[in-house]
C-alpha cells in the first residue's frame, strides 16, 4: 500500500471522480454533492494498492474561533475507505498523512464524526464545550453538533480549553 498527497488543483479528473465514488460507497449513499464540494480545495490523500485507490482523507483550510481567539485549521472531510478494504488500516494510514499535514500547515485540526473511538485512538479529542455557527455577524448556537465535533491540538493550539465555546463560518450543507 501507498500513500500519496496531492492538492485539488494537481488531481486528474479521473482521480476525483475514483474518490468521490469511493466516498459514495463508504458512505453508503448518505455522501451529498455539497459534502463533496466541502472536500475539495484543499489536500487530498489517499491509499492506493495495486493501482487502485482505496482511501481517502481531505483536509480543507477553515477559520475556527475558539472562545475569542480565531485559529486557521485544517478541516477533515471525505474519509472513508472501499468496503471490501475497512478494518484493514487504511483509514488510518491515510489519517496519519492528515495528522502530518495539519502539523505542518495548521495551528489546528478539527472534524465532525459519529465515529469518535477511530479518531481518538489517533490523538483526536472530543470537543466539551458549545458548538455554533457564525453568519451575519453573530453566533448561532448549534446544539445538534455538540457530541460530534473533534479536535487535534497542535502548536499554539495545545492549551485550548475544550469546555470554550467553538464556531465555524456558516456554508452550504452542513456546517460543521
Amino acid at each position: 500500500m501507498e500513500v500519496r498527497r496531492f492538492m485539488s488543483s494537481e488531481a486528474a479528473n479521473s482521480d476525483l471522480d475514483t474518490i468521490r465514488n469511493l466516498v459514495d460507497r463508504a458512505f453508503d449513499g448518505g455522501f451529498t454533492d455539497e459534502d463533496w464540494e466541502h472536500s475539495v480545495g484543499g489536500w487530498h490523500v489517499v491509499a492506493v494498492e495495486q493501482g487502485t485507490i482505496v482511501a481517502h482523507a481531505s483536509l480543507v483550510r477553515r477559520l475556527i474561533d475558539v472562545g475569542e481567539k480565531r485559529f486557521d485549521t485544517g478541516y477533515v472531510e471525505a474519509v472513508g475507505v472501499t468496503p471490501s478494504g475497512q478494518g484493514q488500516g487504511l483509514g488510518t494510514a491515510v489519517m496519519g498523512s492528515i495528522t502530518e499535514l495539519i502539523a505542518s500547515h495548521h495551528e489546528l485540526g478539527a472534524l465532525s464524526t459519529g465515529e469518535h473511538h477511530f479518531y481518538e485512538r489517533l490523538g483526536w479529542e472530543r470537543w466539551q464545550g458549545p458548538t455554533y455557527v457564525r453568519a451575519r455577524g453573530q453566533r448561532i448556537r448549534t446544539a445538534e453538533e455538540d457530541d460530534g465535533i473533534m479536535v487535534l491540538r497542535v502548536g499554539p493550539s495545545l492549551d485550548l480549553d475544550l469546555n470554550s465555546p467553538i464556531s465555524c463560518e456558516r456554508r452550504i450543507g452542513d456546517d460543521w
